[in-house]
């Protein structure tokens, strides 16, 4: 794989500087000798055209079969193969899957078109009836098990049809009510050194990009065009997955933009650690770049950073409910609109939202801390919030030049925090509206932040600051005044 996010180099020894250099000295003299008697020529890649074991790519006949054919012979040769759906026209499919070492192409213009027949697709993890009973019960288009070298390529799409697993539309709600059977896009399990480029997925009837338990993955320049008011249909889920770069993507979707998760899963696929999204848009009713809501491992070491999101229900949002910790998280130089969308949506146009709350009364979330947040700004409709609670205070959060500015922009109903999923506590929350909500928690920092409110604000925005049962608040460099002068105050702290 060519890109792969690692850690900072540690600093070297003078003298293991100077060896290095030695070394690398010596083979550049070398080079040319090298290049002279050793060369040869690159393997030539096989070419396994889908065209050429049955598939009639009329968008009418299934295809998974002959797919199916091409994908299992070029597994098995030697070399590079390379799996060729051919542009220009239209296949239909039900599940196929993929396998290690080869490059499945959709070129130029090829679509895709999942099948609407159940009967046409198998369990969401191959060869495990019994294992991950969500993506079993529902199926999946693409599914990968223990793929290594796998490359999802090319410029073609693949369509979801989305509506055609809806059973009709609820207006009141502005979102479809799903069927009893919806496919996930893609299941890629356990894949080792995945590459996932250039490809477009639309109208996801359900999750789009799911990596499970996954280590070494590029995500580049994939395009998302979901429907915006179809639930569950996530741009890109990296979950239990390691060593994961998701970059230049641009999503459009109803659910979650970049969602990074522990699932609740019969295999312990490990943690969630070492990844890294860059230089995305996303466009979502749900959160634009968030951690969780399930989080049975940890999830450690993720940086956000050089995202634009354009329109979301919250901006960036960590939301721990279950028994794993989430840390050493930042997010960086990152612009977002936040605002309100109809009660099915969770979300309710915070600014960021970082909340740490048990599922149901009886379980045991783990710990959020240490989050660090620089240079993001934003507009919002709702809170820049911190919220712990009496069985998981979260804390050491820094927020570093954060400007948020708070202004009502739709008509629903406003004053409220969104608790979402959980039973311990009301789900949905009254609440007035401050710009900076900080409650259970320790040692937040808010350094250079700033405050600004929209024209006529209404009586429910507040404070600057509100910060309940929390120890070891810094606030330095504040700007910003309270939403109403007769508040009297920016800060308020009980």
């Amino acid at each position: 794989m060519n890109s792969r996010p690692v850690k900072e180099a540690q600093r070297l020894p003078r003298r293991a500087i100077l060896q290095a250099g030695a070394a690398i000295a010596a083979n550049r003299a070398l080079a040319p000798l090298r290049a002279f008697a050793f060369q040869t020529p690159s393997p030539q890649v096989k070419i396994f055209d889908v065209l050429k074991y049955g598939a009639a790519g009329n968008g009418r006949t299934p295809d998974s079969a002959a797919f199916q054919r091409a994908i299992d012979e070029a597994a098995a040769c030697t070399g590079k193969a390379q799996v060729l759906v051919r542009g220009g026209r239209e296949y239909l499919i039900g599940t196929i899957e993929l396998k290690g070492s080869i490059d499945f192409h959709l070129a130029d213009d090829a679509r895709l078109f999942i099948s609407t027949r159940q009967q046409d697709y198998r369990g969401g993890l191959p060869g495990s009836q019994k294992g991950d009973t969500m993506a079993a019960a529902l199926g999946a288009v693409i599914v990968a098990n223990h793929a290594q070298g796998l490359k999802i390529t090319g410029t073609g799409s693949l369509h979801g049809r989305a509506r055609e697993f809806m059973t009709g539309y609820d207006d009141a709600g502005g979102i479809w009510n799903p069927g009893p059977f919806r496919p996930k896009m893609f299941v890629l399990t356990a894949c080792r050194d995945l590459e996932v480029s250039d490809i477009t997925f639309v109208e996801a009837p359900n999750w789009g990009l799911h990596m499970l338990g996954c280590d070494g993955v590029l995500v580049d320049n994939v395009k998302v065009r979901n429907l915006l008011d179809v639930p569950n249909c996530d741009g890109i889920d990296p979950d239990h997955s390691r060593n994961v770069e998701i970059r230049n993507c641009n999503l459009v979707c109803g659910d979650d933009g970049v969602v990074i998760k522990c699932s609740r899963q019969p295999i312990d696929y490990g943690d969630c650690s070492n990844i890294h999204v860059h230089d995305c848009v996303i466009e979502t009713q749900d959160a634009g770049l968030k951690i969780g809501t399930e989080t049975t491992s940890n999830i450690h070491d993720i940086r956000f950073e050089r995202c634009l999101i354009k329109n979301a229900s919250r901006g960036l949002c960590i939301q721990l409910r279950d028994e794993g910790s989430i840390s050493n998280i930042d997010f960086r130089d990152i612009a977002f609109t936040s605002r309100f969308f109809s009660d099915p949506w969770w979300g309710r146009g915070e600014a960021i939202s970082f909340t740490a709350i048990p599922r149901n009364p009886t379980s045991k979330p783990g710990t959020l801390h240490h989050v660090n947040v620089q240079n993001v700004s934003g507009h919002a409709e709702n809170s820049v919030r911190i919220r712990g609670s009496a069985q998981s205070r979260i804390h050491d959060i820094t927020l570093d030049h954060v400007s948020v500015t708070l202004e009502r922009t739709t008509r629903y109903p406003g004053a409220l925090f969104d608790n979402r999923p959980t039973t311990a506590i009301p789900a949905i929350e009254p609440h007035d509206t401050p710009a900076f909500s900080i409650e259970h928690a320790d040692n937040v920092t808010l350094r250079n932040c700033s405050v600004a409110w929209g024209f006529n604000p209404p009586e429910t925005f507040s404070y600057a600051v509100e910060a309940k049962d929390t120890t070891g608040l810094k606030i330095e460099g504040l700007t910003g005044a309270p939403a109403h002068a007769s508040l009297g105050k920016a800060v308020s702290i009980s």
